[in-house]
């Protein structure tokens, strides 16, 4: 609801002004800067943001140290399963190899066989 009784500019000029007054008086009463209670709160808030940017340290060393652990253990897993890859392919190889020999073995098992088939079929 509009005030029906102050509507005038000089009312509201007036009212502008109390308001003023007020707010400078109330700036007139804050406390002052060197005033022990504002130094009192001004070093508890730094000893706040200190510990805060402690604590922020903290994390940013512990979360430095918890990445360089799990690319250290990435790296001994990558390393392990190299490791695994090449003993598994080295023991192919050997098996290839093996085979190879066998085969190898057999063919001339089976030329010599067959030689002697060869050679006793002449002798007789």
């Amino acid at each position: 609801m509009k005030n029906q009784v102050r509507t005038t500019f000089t009312d509201r000029r007036q009212d502008a002004m109390e308001a003023k007054k007020k707010l400078l008086e109330k700036m007139k009463a804050a406390p002052k800067a060197d005033d022990p209670e504002v130094v009192a709160r001004r070093a508890e808030r730094e000893a706040v943001a200190k510990a805060r940017e402690i604590r922020h340290a903290e994390r940013a060393r512990l979360k430095l140290e918890e990445e360089a652990r799990k690319a250290a253990q990435e790296a001994a897993d990558a390393e392990a399963a190299y490791a695994a890859e090449h003993a598994e392919r080295l023991a192919r190889e050997e098996e290839e190899k093996a085979r190879a020999e066998r085969a190898v073995a057999d063919m001339a098992a089976m030329k010599e066989k067959r030689d002697r088939r060869y050679a006793a079929r002449k002798a007789r």
